[in-house]
């Protein structure tokens, strides 16, 4: 089979063999920079320079995103005969030197301790969508680039990620030396590169003009431009973060809500126990996945909530019966008129303390943010993107706040 020379955006050349031990791919959607790295990370194999340790947040994520990323890519090198592709490990190995790709979910950093090359020592981490994970899991990380590298080669780190919020940990641990009006950052170990999807010249003319007329002043700042957002109307400021490990198995007054996945949408489901006394939330369990059918979905709900009550989307009432068909207690949720603002204001009265694994409810909760008009004035209406788990939360809770509701009426 003939090799086919793979083409690569300009904006990456430079940096195929950088040797900076971090390195930073970020910026707006569709830039290519994702496409780039595993691009890079079968060359490097190929010419026996490297074994890769390729990681998202959630393992099951992998197969359907950058697994399948580097599996094409190698197809259209037309290297897949030279070849070993375990697809029920996720392992790929090149035959012609033993160098390999592995792959890891970080929902389990302790297993991350036995991954071990066949040949040699891991010399790279990737890890995808980095915003989603922990700092305390990137520094689990770090301690598996130990040992000596034949041929003088630098361990590296590699972060891929359309930017957030820059409360992130990732902006406040190694953004200080950079500057918004350029889009190369370089120190003796850290090389950061922004691009967008102007950098891509591969993309369509469809894909660009949906970027392009974006019209939330937000979403148009991160992900059409690549920018680092500034959420001045945020909708949530009481919550933070713990490690409820220890606690969960206390929790009594359980709640759960279920979003229902639409195509490439993910099913969401939240567990929360409350604390009526004192008006706190503890967001302790999730569940986002894309593209599962309806028994795979029943048989996650089952492990996970067990006999529990769920409260579901009402819009899928087709979905809820075919749940309860399977022996789950999926009851549909009553919704109501201005139902959206009034569950805002309700979780405003709380204090909501979030589990450090729910990372991707976290992400959602920390850009959850008021439309503005055309003057960046904020709309009494928030904005309908990346709110499954918070859509999950108000189904979860809807029991509870229709008790305040009455009560308040009572007092009236």
């Amino acid at each position: 089979m003939q090799v086919r020379t793979l083409e690569v955006n300009p904006a990456y050349m430079p940096y195929l063999n950088d040797d900076a031990r971090l390195q930073i791919f970020f910026g707006g959607s569709s830039s290519g920079k994702s496409h780039f790295v595993a691009q890079r990370v079968v060359m490097d194999v190929v010419q026996n320079r490297r074994n890769y340790l390729i990681c998202r947040d959630v393992a099951k994520t992998l197969r359907n995103s950058v697994y399948n990323q580097v599996t094409k890519i190698i197809d259209a090198m037309g290297l897949r005969d030279r070849f070993v592709i375990t697809k029920s490990e996720m392992t790929i190995t090149y035959k012609g030197n033993g160098r390999q790709i592995l792959f890891a979910g970080l929902d389990d950093v302790e297993k991350l301790k036995s991954i071990t090359p066949a040949l040699g020592v891991l010399t790279d981490v990737w890890i995808e969508e980095a915003t989603e994970i922990s700092y305390e899991a990137f520094k689990q990380l770090t301690k598996r680039l130990r040992g000596l590298v034949e041929d003088g080669l630098t361990k590296r780190i590699t972060f891929t990620f359309n930017p957030i919020t820059k409360e992130h940990w990732i902006y406040k641990e190694f953004f200080g030396g950079w500057l918004d009006d350029k889009a190369v950052y370089r120190d003796r170990n850290l090389v950061i590169v922004k691009t967008t999807y102007l950098d891509n010249h591969f993309l369509t003319a469809d894909d660009r003009a949906a970027l392009e007329n974006e019209t939330d002043r937000y979403y148009y700042e991160v992900y059409t431009l690549g920018k680092w957002g500034v959420l001045g109307k945020v909708i949530f400021r009481n919550w933070e973060t713990q490690d409820l490990t220890e606690r969960i198995p206390s929790f009594d007054k359980i709640h759960n809500g279920l979003d229902f996945g639409f195509s490439d949408d993910p099913n969401a489901l939240v567990r929360v126990h409350i604390d009526q006394r004192a008006k706190t939330l503890y967001v302790f369990e999730e569940m986002y996945q894309a593209g599962m059918m309806d028994d795979q979905l029943a048989e996650e709900l089952a492990r996970r909530i067990g006999t529990q009550y769920v409260t579901c989307d009402c819009s899928e009432p087709k979905s809820i019966a075919d749940l309860q068909r399977r022996g789950i207690r999926a009851l549909s949720a009553v919704k109501g008129p201005d139902s959206i603002n009034f569950g805002i204001r309700f979780l405003q009265g709380y204090k909501i303390i979030i589990h450090s694994g729910c990372r991707h409810f976290r992400n959602e909760i920390a850009t959850y943010h008021w439309a503005e008009d055309k003057y960046g004035n904020a709309l009494k209406r928030p904005v309908d993107k990346d709110n499954h788990l918070l859509d999950a939360l108000r189904y979860a809770l809807e029991s509870i706040m229709h008790q305040a509701e009455a009560k308040a009426a009572k007092r009236i």
